[in-house]
């Protein structure tokens, strides 16, 4: 029953498997809270694993820490092995884990610059308006001009406080910035702050080579963001898991057909990322989402509902495991039929009707074979898994993450000199010139330059300029390095 070339998922009439080599073609996973999405979640990420692949995925509630460990032969699930046909070849096994966390205390911290952010995502993350967003725009324009690294949050605060003593300046240069708005922009990044948003910017930023590890049996490492607290702000959780993908959008190179993905990114709570979304960011979340397929990365979302994902994404998404819906308002009920008419039909039963009527750990699946053909629908009785259900203790965290293969690499902050550093520089040099000139004033001085100052200035500007040109912006307007 299990096989190398796909992860076994259950049985309905027939085994259900999901094939490795169409596993990049992208998935969904919904059902109303409590009817097992979770351990789907778990039983993909193991059999990814199993095959070699890497995943990332993050923990909502605490549950999916116990991948990390050996599951129990409980009742319960050896009674669910033996129904559908498992039996002897079921396991307990632990996956090969990477615990992170934004915060650094239930795992390694996990960050990034706010010049790798870049203005897109960050309006997004601080819920900015156009007005603002054209502000923060101006901004990452004039520090990629003047080679200002913007590293953290007090960077960025000491840009937008030296744009607005030089408004005028800005101004003439790329348009209209208000004190007012810099004033709105720089309340965003207080409240960023009070919900842990300095945690997140800094270094050492993440390498995304560092979540496609592999261990010595060739399993691939499970990466499990913590993620229970962080959804406290969860405007910040969506951004950070788009940044995410599009930073392996943007670092991977073209890979083709594969027989397995390099990477499969599970998107939790998925409905986040789009709720009060501008059209221009879902356009972009539909491109990056259609273009990565091809760098050999799988995106599974998790929803309570298919009606959470915008079309034109849910168009993408050829593999689906659809738990039980509820159907008490005329608006769930449109729900349920939308979602049973986007599988194909099964002539053994009513697929509307059992959307409603499925138990917990059942759901209906339905993958893409060969030649990307969706499979017809079939009632399915998830297997179950191999790993630990429920949390970990805080001791067998610890005792995993002093053990993980990137233990030492992100744990200690690095603050090299950045706009903060050179803008506060720069102050103290224009506070002692104009001390100078104060002192200077009886005696008059011509304000033409001599010809050596005007040749290092126009050669200041222009190392500026080359270097403003030479740096790129992704897809969703995060900075490239070079890897």
């Amino acid at each position: 029953m299990l096989v190398d070339d796909k992860i076994y998922l259950g049985t309905s009439d027939r085994p259900e498997y999901l094939w490795l080599k169409l596993a990049n073609r992208h998935g969904l996973i919904t059902g109303a809270t409590g009817t097992g999405k979770t351990v789907t979640l778990q039983v993909l990420a193991e059999g990814f694993s199993a095959a070699g692949v890497p995943v990332f995925c993050a923990d909502i509630k605490g549950d999916l820490s116990g991948i990390a460990a050996a599951g129990e032969p409980k009742e319960a699930l050896v009674k669910r092995a033996n129904d559908i046909g498992l039996g002897d070849e079921y396991r307990f096994t632990s996956s090969p884990t990477v615990f992170w966390d934004l915060f650094g205390t239930q795992g390694h911290p996990i960050r990034t610059t706010i010049s790798e952010m870049g203005p897109l995502l960050l309006s997004r993350m601080l819920e900015l308006n156009d007005t603002q967003e054209g502000v923060l725009n101006i901004a990452f324009r004039l520090a990629d001009e003047e080679g200002l690294l913007l590293l953290d949050l007090k960077d960025l605060r000491a840009l937008l406080t030296d744009i607005g003593q030089r408004s005028k300046e800005v101004s003439l240069r790329y348009g209209n910035v208000a004190t007012a708005t810099i004033g709105a922009i720089q309340r965003a990044l207080l409240v960023l702050e009070e919900q842990g948003g300095e945690h997140f910017f800094g270094e050492r930023a993440l390498e995304v080579e560092d979540l496609m590890r592999r261990d010595r049996d060739g399993r691939g490492f499970v990466s499990v963001l913590a993620a229970d607290e962080l959804m406290r702000a969860p405007r910040l959780y969506s951004t950070f898991l788009l940044w995410l993908l599009s930073e392996l959008f943007e670092a991977l190179p073209e890979a083709g057909d594969l027989d397995r993905p390099k990477l499969v990114f599970f998107f939790d709570e998925a409905h986040l990322l789009f709720d009060d979304a501008p059209k221009a960011l879902v356009d972009k979340v539909e491109q990056v989402v259609k273009l990565v397929r091809s760098k050999g990365v799988g995106v599974y979302f998790v929803t309570q509902n298919p009606a959470d994902i915008p079309e034109p994404v849910l168009a993408q998404l050829g593999n689906r495991v659809q738990h039980a819906l509820r159907a008490y308002t005329p608006r769930e009920q449109k729900a349920v039929k939308a979602a049973a008419e986007s599988f194909r039909p099964n002539p053994a039963f009513d697929t509307e009707q059992a959307i409603t009527a499925l138990g917990t750990g059942e759901a209906l699946v339905s993958v893409l074979e060969d030649k990307g053909i969706p499979s017809v629908v079939g009632r399915t009785m998830i297997r179950p898994p191999s790993g630990q259900l429920g949390p970990l203790s805080p001791e067998q965290r610890r005792e995993i993450m002093g053990r993980s293969p990137v233990v030492g690499l992100y744990d200690a902050v690095l603050d090299r000199e950045s706009a903060f550093e050179v803008l506060a520089r720069r102050a103290e040099e224009r506070q002692l010139d104009e001390q100078r000139m104060k002192a200077d004033a009886p005696v008059r001085r011509s304000t033409r330059q001599t010809p050596a100052e005007a040749a290092i200035n126009s050669f200041a500007r222009s190392v500026a300029n080359q270097l403003g040109r030479s740096l790129v912006r992704g897809l969703l307007g995060s900075l490239s390095r070079r890897r």
